[in-house]
């Protein structure tokens, strides 16, 4: 992480040096899965500021789709999808307080590494769903069965092979209250499937209660803007990240940096919705950080910001709007 001297956590006072601890979430350890982000399941570690884990996460499916001739409509129980890693809770967070989670590293596992992608009745971007109700009858169910591998990436077909290209599809913070399903995305993070959440990414979730009580899971090998058919290449993982606290930060929605950008998130529907509030986020983020006027900041976005879908098939659609980190300049 080269551009960590210049990154924003670093200007927040944020000192990355070696991992203050490290921690490895097994599938025996993490035992039960979760289905639902909040602040009333066990944590099944409390670690420091700093500090180093990695968690074998399960497919979206929780394995449970071994075979191309397996039938979603039989094996899967709707809404038990995207099983979720934690929670974990963070010694020293505060409401009002943001979580800095560098993603390090993401890699398939198992002995033959498999991804799985599928069409099941009632999800997607271009058939009837329960929020988009039409009489037209459900596509008939598909399952793909994939080789995934770091090096050669993923193959399609004879013909096709796709980059390796992983990030963590759902990832975020405890609400305060309320206990919300891990397929939903919104301002605590959850299922944005947010391609760019990605290694050597740094992705800013906002603390909701005491301890933060972090969830992830849900990880792609590849997916195109919007994951267009509801489902991308979704395969079971190693996925390391470390953990940081930025104390009295307080942020509305998810934020991410990368070498190249900053980006706001926003997750809502309609998906101009999630556009406003992203890009909104941006502005405030650009007005209060690094000493723009905000009105000037939303004619200049006008000109350079950028979007990126990702996905159009939630139970609210989620947005990222960025601007290049050589027009932000340097955060206060």
């Amino acid at each position: 992480m080269s551009w960590f001297q210049d990154s924003f956590m670093a200007r927040k006072g944020v000192a990355r040096g070696e991992a203050r601890s490290q921690h490895a979430i097994t599938e025996e350890s993490q035992g039960r899965y979760h289905y639902v982000y909040g602040a009333f399941a066990e944590p099944i570690l409390a670690v420091d500021p700093g500090a180093v884990i990695s968690a074998e996460t399960h497919d979206a499916f929780e394995g449970a789709i071994a075979t191309e001739q397996d039938k979603p409509s039989e094996k899967l129980n709707f809404p038990f999808l995207n099983p979720q890693n934690g929670p974990i809770y963070v010694n020293g967070a505060e409401k009002g307080d943001c979580l800095a989670v560098h993603i390090k590293s993401i890699v398939p596992r198992g002995p033959q590494p498999r991804g799985t992608t599928v069409i099941m009745p009632e999800f997607g971007g271009l058939v009837p769903t329960a929020d988009t109700a039409l009489l037209t009858e459900p596509l008939p169910e598909r399952v793909k069965k994939l080789h995934v591998d770091v090096e050669t990436g993923v193959r399609w077909n004879e013909r096709i092979t796709l980059p390796y290209e992983p990030f963590i599809g759902t990832i975020g913070t405890a609400p305060e209250i309320e206990a919300i399903s891990s397929l939903v995305p919104d301002y605590y993070g959850g299922n944005m499937d947010l391609p760019d959440v990605a290694p050597d990414a740094v992705i800013y979730l906002p603390v909701n209660t005491k301890g933060a009580y972090l969830f992830l899971g849900d990880c792609h090998a590849a997916q195109g803007d919007g994951e267009l058919c509801g489902v991308a290449i979704e395969h079971p993982t190693v996925t390391t990240v470390q953990v940081d606290l930025i104390k009295g930060w307080t942020i509305r929605t998810p934020r991410l940096e990368n070498e190249r950008f900053y980006m706001t998130v926003g997750s809502s529907r309609p998906m101009e919705d999630a556009a406003r509030g992203a890009y909104r986020e941006l502005i405030r983020w650009l007005a209060r950080d690094f000493g723009f006027e905000e009105i000037d900041a939303y004619m200049l976005l006008t000109q350079c910001g950028r979007i990126r879908l990702g996905n159009m098939v939630d139970p609210k659609y989620t947005v990222g709007a960025s601007v290049l980190k050589t027009i932000a300049g340097t955060p206060r």
